[in-house]
C-alpha cells in the first residue's frame, strides 16, 4: 500500500504601504503564530512612512524604491519572484502597480479600498479624499471593498466588502475611523482566506 506524503508548503506574502502601515501591521500580527504563513517583505516608496518603524519593531524587512525604479525597470518584479512571493498584498499603497509586475503575479495582488466600490474610485480617490466625497455626498453608508489588482485603480475584480452606517451628522474623520475599525477586522482574515489553495 502506498502512502501519500502530503507537504505543506509555506506562503509568503509581500506587502506594499506608503503610509503609517496600520493595516500591515494588522495583518503582519494576524501571521505572527502561524508557521505556514510568512511576511516576507515589506516594500515602500516612501521614507518617512510610519509603516517602516512599525515593521522594524516586528523584525519584518522593509525594502525602499522610487518612481523610476518602479515603473522604468523590473527590479521589485525580480525581488518578489526570487523571494518566491504568493501573494502581494497593498496596504495603504498609493501608486499604481505597474502592468509588467501585474502580469508577473496573475491574480495574486489584492487591493483594499475605504469605500463600496464601484462608488469612489479612481484615480485621487484614496485616505480623506474618499471620505469628504462619502460625506459631500450625503451617503449614508460607506465601508471597505477587498479586490483584486488590475492595471487601473480601484477596477479589479471585488473579492470582499463590509458596510458601516453612517450619520447625517458625521465629519469625514468619524467615518475614516468607522471605516478603518473595518479594514483591522476584515482585512488579514480575507488575505488568509485568499492564500488558501
Amino acid at each position: 500500500m502506498t502512502k501519500t506524503l502530503f507537504i505543506c508548503s509555506m506562503k509568503r506574502i509581500a506587502l506594499f504601504a506608503s503610509g503609517s502601515g496600520s493595516n500591515a501591521e494588522k495583518i503582519a500580527q494576524y501571521f505572527a503564530d502561524d508557521a505556514d504563513v510568512e511576511i516576507s517583505l515589506v516594500l515602500s516608496n516612501n521614507p518617512k512612512a510610519g509603516v517602516i518603524e512599525r515593521m522594524r519593531q516586528l523584525h519584518i524587512p522593509v525594502l525602499l524604491f522610487d518612481r523610476q525604479t518602479f515603473y522604468e525597470t523590473e527590479r521589485i518584479t525580480n525581488i518578489l519572484q526570487k523571494q518566491s512571493i504568493d501573494l502581494i498584498v497593498l496596504a495603504g499603497f498609493m501608486w499604481l502597480m505597474p502592468g509588467g509586475l501585474v502580469r508577473a503575479f496573475p491574480d495574486k495582488i489584492i487591493n483594499i479600498h475605504p469605500a463600496l466600490l464601484p462608488k469612489f474610485g479612481g484615480k485621487g480617490m484614496y485616505g480623506h479624499f474618499v471620505h469628504e466625497a462619502v460625506v459631500a455626498n450625503g451617503e449614508t453608508e460607506s465601508g471597505i471593498t477587498i479586490h483584486y489588482v488590475n492595471e487601473r485603480y480601484d477596477e479589479g475584480a471585488p473579492i470582499f466588502q463590509a458596510t458601516c452606517i453612517l450619520s447625517p451628522t458625521d465629519t469625514p474623520d468619524d467615518v475614516a475611523r468607522k471605516v478603518q475599525q473595518l479594514e483591522h477586522e476584515h482585512y488579514p482574515r480575507v488575505v488568509a482566506s485568499v492564500l488558501q489553495p
